[in-house]
């Protein structure tokens, strides 16, 4: 008889305290729990993030996450040089001390800052190296050997003021690809025909075709998206 009331009052007692306790909210199908910030901060939502440094902003980098462009060394440029238009500088070591490569007697470092006497110095290079393959390229009739002129059609390029719209951007989104990395796009790629255009006119006016391709492959090569990475 004790034993059967021990029994009744257990069985009553055991709803009473799950009445009492808390209650359990059901999972939700997707829903996690928040996780705090391993780094230090307090916030869990957006805005400040504690411990994390946040990336820098776009406008302050011109468009780049992360380090600040820097301009290519002597050795970097004279290799793109040659990669871009053809031929190598062939004046570059005398000139490398100028555009800033150290000589590790007098200088440990080498110099990446622009300044006025790197630029004289590059677009002298640029002249020479651009004149000289520009003129090259007007006797190669083999399209696939060209390259500066490697979209034009085949045959020597004698007037370049014959070309087309078509003719013109293809020309200038190969050439800005290979120099850049990138084609000329937009506004800018127009701005680039009419440059293009005024370069040919003036050359055939001087009786000079060559100069007219030769003075487009200097004004990529002394663009700051050539000499920055």
């Amino acid at each position: 008889m004790r034993r059967l009331l021990l029994l009744v009052l257990v069985a009553l007692g055991t709803p009473a305290c799950d009445q009492n306790a808390s209650p359990v909210s059901p999972i939700q199908d997707g829903s996690l729990d928040p996780i705090g910030d391993p780094h230090g901060g307090g916030n869990n939502g957006g805005g400040s993030t504690g411990g994390v440094t946040p990336l820098p902003d776009l406008e302050d980098q011109n468009g780049r996450v992360g380090r600040s462009p820097r301009r290519l060394t002597v050795a970097q440029l004279g290799r793109s040089i040659e990669t871009a238009v053809g031929q190598p500088w062939k004046d570059l070591d005398t000139r490398a001390a100028s555009l800033g490569r150290a000589d590790f007697a007098l200088i440990n470092a080498e110099s990446i800052e622009p300044n006025l006497v790197f630029a004289k110095f590059l677009e002298e290079g640029a002249r020479r190296v651009c004149l000289d393959q520009s003129v090259a390229e007007h006797k190669i009739n083999d399209p696939k050997l060209r390259a500066l002129a490697r979209t034009l059609p085949a045959g020597s390029i004698s007037d370049m003021t014959t070309l087309d719209t078509t003719q013109r951007r293809e020309l200038l989104l190969y050439l800005s690809t290979r120099f850049w990395g990138a084609p000329l796009q937009g506004e800018e790629l127009t701005r680039w025909e009419g440059f293009f255009v005024k370069a040919a006119t003036s050359s055939k006016a001087l009786k000079k075709p060559e100069q007219g391709l030769a003075v487009v492959c200097i004004a990529l090569i002394t663009d700051s998206r050539f000499l920055t990475y």
